[in-house]
């Protein structure tokens, strides 16, 4: 009689583990809007108390810039930039799955016709590694946990001349890592520690 209900409880979470989660946009012209997100591992989207508290520093950077999501995954970054008024906005991500759910999350906000916004399926140090098409006032750069993938993102980024003037970098990771590598160029505006994550934001003062 214990076994029935457990079989059923069984295949609810099999079925529940299929469904893609979802994240929230908190403020700006999409507040409240939930995109839907692909169980991917690796894939570990910013919680909202730390977007929250990012998005606070970037209060007066966010409209009207040009922003470049380096590790997109769920696009909680790029998708709150975005609802903020930034008005152009690329997307880089690994994950054909994820890039094409990325894709259909673009779709769903309707954009105003002059906001130019783009998802690149490719892996992202390949990306930053050719000679810069354009400059970006505002980079996100939120890698999975434990891949060494931090430092050689923000020495490209200068090195091939991603950054406009003054430039900000929001940089999250994983709190253990005691030491990274950055271009001397940039200078700490904050920083916190939340969970497992520490996160920073820099200018680029080149």
């Amino acid at each position: 009689m214990v076994s029935r209900p457990a079989r059923r409880q069984n295949k609810a979470n099999a079925k529940a583990s299929k469904n893609p989660g979802s994240v929230r946009i908190i403020s700006g012209l999409f507040k409240g809007k939930k995109l839907a997100v692909m169980d991917i591992d690796g894939l570990r989207p910013t919680t909202d108390r730390v977007k929250e508290t990012v998005f606070n520093w970037l209060m007066f950077d966010v409209a009207g810039s040009t922003t470049l999501d380096c590790f997109a995954g769920s696009g909680s970054l790029a998708f709150e930039a975005l609802s903020r008024g930034a008005s152009d906005v690329t997307l880089i991500e690994k994950s054909p799955a994820a890039a094409k759910q990325l894709e259909k999350n673009l779709s769903s906000l309707k954009l105003a016709a002059d906001t130019n916004t783009q998802v690149i399926t490719t892996d992202s140090l390949q990306y930053l590694a050719t000679s810069a098409n354009k400059q970006f006032d505002l980079v996100f750069i939120d890698p999975p946990f434990r891949q060494n993938l931090v430092s050689q993102s923000c020495h490209l980024l200068v090195d091939k001349g991603w950054l406009a003037p003054d430039a900000l970098i929001y940089l999250e990771y994983e709190k253990e890592l005691n030491f990274v590598d950055l271009p001397s160029t940039w200078r700490l505006l904050k920083s916190q520690t939340a969970g497992q994550s520490s996160f920073h934001l820099y200018q680029h003062t080149a």
